[in-house]
């Protein structure tokens, strides 16, 4: 590794530091608490070696022993024992709650910023390494904060507080111990510096077994079915093995430290001895001097030792904690406008619309489209040719890269998200579910609707039958597994029947249904339809035959346009794209 590499490393460490540090800064006055309470602390377990060391020099020779005095010493030393021990209590239990307050804030702001992130953002990062991000990164950054704050804030004033009682009892000595000190300093340094990239090595390969793990027991049913268990096993395998070993360099390197500085710090502790006891002699200190020197040059070297264990634990927690302001730092949607679409009719117009996922890639090229309020605009074409894409664009999760889309005159850019949105009724061929009661399920887009307003849609769009069966009706908590696919579809459909937005998106919504019960869906649709601009993707293209006007696309382009009765005439693409789905294969 280059200097310069180190160097950046060391200064992304530092910067991360700071960064938990802004967060820290909304709880200042319980930092500046336990800051104070550390420094009563240290103070008071430094000044029992003085006691000590007045308790020993009481004894004066054999059978000449001021026990009066050494008793007063004694019951000052435990006075100030069971303080020091208070203090801690109370120290302790304020960084436990500043942490773990850093903490939920951290995951908090997490999960607010990953509801303003791009769609492009989550496509391109698994989930599973998302949610380990959140989750496991912020439990290992909590116990780095934790074991962080109890340790370093005390650690740095006990060698202050050590150097300054040293210093009055021996200059010469302490001067020692100082000019010694350095070489345990850079031997935990040396050590660290290197250990941060191999924590920041095992928090990724932990990411990504996280995004292993949940992709396989999601889709399990798939992985027995076309028998990937032993492939997916195997990745697992060697995903764990570049865990395992990351995780082994990681704690191998930075378990160097505490031993080392240890003994260096032993060194450190013999020449203090071994000054002291040429001292005695000249009378230049006592034997209770040279116990209490003693004593602050173990207290002095502890810190340090204490300080090296920690860094490994914050090592650890910085490496986790620059992934998760990785995530932070992600650039959100763009800047919500305050405009908003009131009374829609549902006219839309695209012109000259371009987009593409990758720069060298473009998908749609110079889409046209006019669309009066009430119409019935079907969407067909072969699966990649951008119809998703376009509803996405409609709905701007995705931004075009080029032309424009307005809704009644005004362009989707200049109203914001959620008005535009809300104006959309949109039933995908993806299902999502909810852990919540069939009701909550059913009311996302409208959480006060009466119980008759969703029963009522319920039964037009033919979920009903299903719910009423259920061991609670609409009160049954549901689960991802507790309903088919089509039971799922459903209810999606349901919750757009229950809002009746002034448009609507139906991308292949049903899809996982029954034959029988599309055709009853099909029906509550067209009267669902009835005045509402309605885009309509599907592949069987019997069930868009009534739209007012059919959109055949092909590579991101608009190569047909009409109604059933118009296309079928051209025998065109279409026409064969139709026809193609009656054909019977002969032997």
């Amino acid at each position: 590794m280059s200097k310069t590499d180190k160097t950046e490393k060391n200064k992304n460490s530092m910067a991360t530091f700071f960064k938990v540090l802004r967060f820290i800064g909304k709880y200042r006055f319980l930092l500046v608490l336990s800051v104070i309470l550390a420094a009563v602390t240290v103070i008071l377990q430094l000044y029992v070696p003085v006691l000590f060391g007045y308790a020993i020099d009481e004894v004066v020779a054999a059978h000449e022993v001021d026990f009066t005095r050494m008793g007063f010493y004694l019951s000052r030393i435990l006075v100030m024992i069971v303080f020091s021990g208070i203090a801690t209590w109370i120290m302790s239990v304020i960084n436990n709650r500043m942490t773990y307050r850093t903490v939920q804030d951290i995951r908090a702001r997490s999960i607010r910023h990953i509801q303003k992130l791009p769609l492009s953002y989550l496509d391109g990062h698994s989930t599973g390494d998302i949610i380990s991000r959140v989750i496991a990164d912020t439990d290992i950054l909590s116990d780095g904060m934790l074991l962080g704050f109890t340790q370093l804030f005390s650690g740095v004033i006990t060698i202050i507080g050590t150097l300054l009682f040293m210093f009055s009892k021996n200059v010469w000595i302490t001067l020692m111990i100082i000019v010694l000190t350095p070489v345990s300093f850079f031997v935990a340094k040396f050590i660290s510096s290197h250990s941060f990239q191999m924590f920041r090595a095992q928090s990724d390969a932990r990411g990504r077994q996280t995004a292993l793990i949940e992709e396989m027991i999601g889709n399990q049913k798939v992985v027995q079915a076309f028998g990937y268990e032993n492939r997916s096993s195997e990745r697992f395998a060697a995903i764990n093995e570049e865990l395992r070993d990351a995780s082994q360099k990681a704690v191998f390197y930075s378990s160097l430290t505490n031993p080392s500085t240890r003994y260096v710090n032993n060194i450190i502790y013999a020449g203090v001895a071994l000054a002291g006891a040429f001292l005695i002699p000249g009378g230049h200190l006592t034997v209770g001097g040279l116990s209490v020197l003693l004593a602050y040059a173990n207290q002095y070297m502890k810190p340090f030792n204490d300080i090296s264990s920690v860094i490994t634990e914050l090592q650890n927690a910085l490496a986790c904690a620059t992934r998760i302001f990785d995530l932070l730092e992600e650039e959100p949607e763009s800047p919500d406008p305050s405009g908003t679409l009131d009374d829609v009719k549902g006219a839309v117009d695209i012109r000259n619309v371009s987009f593409r996922y990758e720069e060298d890639k473009p998908l749609i090229k110079n889409f046209n489209l006019h669309t009066e309020p009430g119409r019935r605009i079907a969407i067909v074409g072969p699966t990649g040719c951008g119809k998703t894409t376009f509803i996405n664009l409609l709905m701007r999760f995705y931004d075009v890269t080029g032309g424009s889309i307005s809704v009644d005159g005004k362009p989707i850019t200049e109203v914001s998200r959620h008005t535009l949105r809300g104006s959309y009724g949109m039933v995908l061929q993806d299902t999502w579910i909810k852990h919540g009661t069939v009701r909550d399920n059913i009311c996302i887009g409208k959480p006060d609707a009466s119980d008759e307003e969703v029963i009522q849609a319920a039964k037009i769009s033919h979920s009903w039958e299903f719910i009423r069966r259920l061991p609670n009706g609409l009160d049954t908590i549901l689960y991802e597994d507790s309903l088919s696919q089509g039971q799922k579809q459903l209810l999606c459909i349901t919750r757009v029947m229950l809002c009746l937005p002034p448009m609507l998106i139906l991308d292949e919504a049903t899809s996982s249904i029954d034959t029988r019960t599309e055709m009853l869906i099909q029906e509550a649709f067209d009267r669902m339809m009835q005045g509402r601009t309605s885009f309509i993707v599907a592949h069987r293209l019997s069930t868009i035959r009534n739209a007012d006007e059919i959109l055949v696309m092909k590579d991101g382009s608009i190569i047909e346009q009409g109604s059933h009765e118009e296309l079928m005439a051209k025998g065109g693409f279409y026409q064969k794209l139709y026809n193609s789905q009656f054909v019977k294969v002969s032997e």
